[in-house]
């Protein structure tokens, strides 16, 4: 995964990740240990078409409350990868108990994952005003997403 991971991060459009962090330290915060879950979208030809890191949103009183995030390489985009790790969040954190799903920092110019999202039920409940730094747009907003399980 470290190969299109590092990419999608270093392409900074995204996801809000430090660019330079180590292969180490991306393992670690992806791979988190339990109740946290990461998993992958399996391509036809066997090979990884993406992957998803599910966790808790907030601890203590906020806990009922899950989050995730997905990176799906250039080439599976557009191809159902993506939807199937959000579908597979939504039933683990459903059989985890949670009472809801919170995206916390979706970049508004990720139209497609904006779509994605709210074809599965997600609304945006808030907006943080040129929340993300973009290579090529400047700053845009970030949006807040949530669903209810």
């Amino acid at each position: 995964m470290w190969p299109f991971m590092r990419e999608i991060v270093r392409a900074g459009e995204t996801i809000g990740y430090d660019p330079g962090q180590s292969e180490a330290d991306a393992r670690a915060s992806w791979l988190a240990e339990p109740p946290d879950r990461a998993t992958v979208a399996v391509g036809p030809g066997g090979e990884v078409a993406g992957t998803a890191h599910m966790h808790t949103n907030r601890p203590g009183p906020g806990a009922h409350v899950a989050s995730a995030t997905f990176m799906v390489p250039p080439a599976h985009q557009g191809r159902g990868a993506g939807r199937a790790l959000v579908l597979d969040s939504l039933e683990w954190a459903t059989r985890s108990g949670y009472r809801a799903m919170q995206f916390n920092a979706v970049v508004a110019t990720n139209e497609p994952a904006l779509a994605l999202y709210q074809s599965l039920g997600f609304a945006i409940v808030g907006t943080v005003p040129e929340g993300f730094r973009h290579p090529a747009r400047g700053f845009v907003d970030l949006h807040v997403m949530y669903r209810r399980l």
